[in-house]
């Protein structure tokens, strides 16, 4: 009698983590599901190059991927931010003089930098080694989250810079 009542326990216990991994799953899949749908609902001539996966993960991921590997870049990635209103435009632009002063970078020498010219064109040299173009990630809410999130690193980066 004692051996039928632990086997219906486990039994139990088994088939209710079953449900509960099952229900994380699916909920999951919806999330999941809903990401590539947005990404699917880009303007019609928009190339994305970067899959739904890599958008996720660097949203998730870590910082690195998403903070620049030299203020020169930082400052024109701020340019960048500015321009494409996905932060303070105000704040943005005000660090990025900073930025520059505290670097040296008259205006004649910032057309020459290349990392600054890269980060005017969205181009983030991230810390990890990787090149970001956030030109070409898309408009999708993922995109966005990540252009926003790349932005307010690289503002934090800028500040702690000048601080």
């Amino acid at each position: 009698m004692m051996k039928t009542h632990q086997r219906l326990l486990c039994c139990a216990l088994a088939a209710s983590t079953l449900i509960s991994t099952s229900v994380f799953a699916a909920s999951w899949q919806d999330s999941l599901s809903s990401a590539a749908s947005e990404l699917s609902k880009q303007s019609s001539g928009s190339q994305s190059s970067s899959s739904l996966s890599s958008l996720t993960s660097l949203l998730n991921g870590s910082n690195q991927s998403l903070t620049s590997s030299s203020m020169n870049n930082a400052a024109g990635i701020l340019e960048y931010c500015a321009k494409q209103k996905l932060a303070s435009v105000t704040d943005t632009q005000n660090v990025k003089n900073q930025v520059l002063d505290k670097l040296g970078l008259s205006a004649p020498e910032q057309k020459q930098d290349t990392n600054y010219m890269d980060g005017i064109q969205g181009l983030l040299n991230a810390k990890d080694g990787q090149q970001l173009d956030l030109n070409t990630i898309g408009n999708s809410s993922l995109a966005k989250q990540v252009k926003t999130k790349a932005c307010d690193l690289v503002l934090k980066q800028g500040m702690n810079f000048i601080s």
